[in-house]
């Protein structure tokens, strides 16, 4: 993949350096009335470039940040929720049921035994 990668590049360089070479020509920019500046053609393509992708850079960088913030906030909660269902359960000892009646008493009366 990486390969594949170089090539493209490879190529986009090449084309870009052809069309360069030919279009490598003075143009005069006037910047504001009165002001006016002699530069090459590739050069304006350049600068007029970077100027249109720096706005979509910003977006991009902001938007990734967003989302990285909430990922990271996520992962957290998913985490905490793991360690919360993974911690041990203390088991109790099973009670006697209590009996607030006691039981009844049959020799209450020893005579009246048989």
């Amino acid at each position: 993949m990486g390969i594949l990668r170089t090539i493209i590049w490879i190529l986009l360089t090449a084309v870009l350096v052809i069309f360069a070479m030919a279009n490598w020509r003075v143009v005069t920019v006037t910047i504001w009335p009165g002001w006016e500046a002699e530069t090459k053609l590739p050069l304006v393509i350049l600068a007029s470039f970077l100027i249109g992708s720096v706005p979509m850079w910003i977006a991009l960088r902001t938007t990734r940040w967003s989302l990285k913030r909430r990922l990271d906030a996520s992962e957290r909660q998913a985490a905490d929720l793991r360690a919360l269902a993974n911690r041990p359960v203390e088991v109790t000892p099973a009670t006697a049921p209590v009996n607030d009646i006691p039981p009844a008493p049959t020799d209450l009366f020893p005579s009246d035994k048989p």
